[in-house]
């Protein structure tokens, strides 16, 4: 499984690129055959608010793309909550492909 992660108007730590990274390699445990990951961490730019966080991610299966995208005032829970989505995807998609 190939991942990318990519960052957008910031630099990320090695603590969110750590955990970013934690919870992509568990997808494997849900579904063995994903090809690649990209995950989009940018800054929404809203002028002189407080910037949320976004946190996108593409999931590539074969035949199929999975999408998730979530947005909250903090990296790992906007990640998190993408991850969650993205889990049930993958669930509901490997659920179609065995009935």
């Amino acid at each position: 499984m190939n991942v990318q992660i990519q960052t957008v108007h910031f630099d990320a730590d090695s603590k969110l690129i750590d955990h970013v990274n934690k919870k992509v390699q568990k997808l494997t445990n849900f579904y063995d055959r994903i090809v690649s990951v990209d995950v989009f961490l940018k800054l929404d730019n809203v002028a002189h608010q407080i910037k949320d966080k976004i946190a996108e991610i593409k999931i590539r299966i074969p035949r199929q793309d999975l999408f998730v995208k979530y947005e909250t005032k903090s990296f790992e829970e906007s990640f998190d909550l993408a991850f969650n989505a993205a889990v049930t995807q993958i669930k509901r998609q490997k659920e179609k492909k065995f009935q």
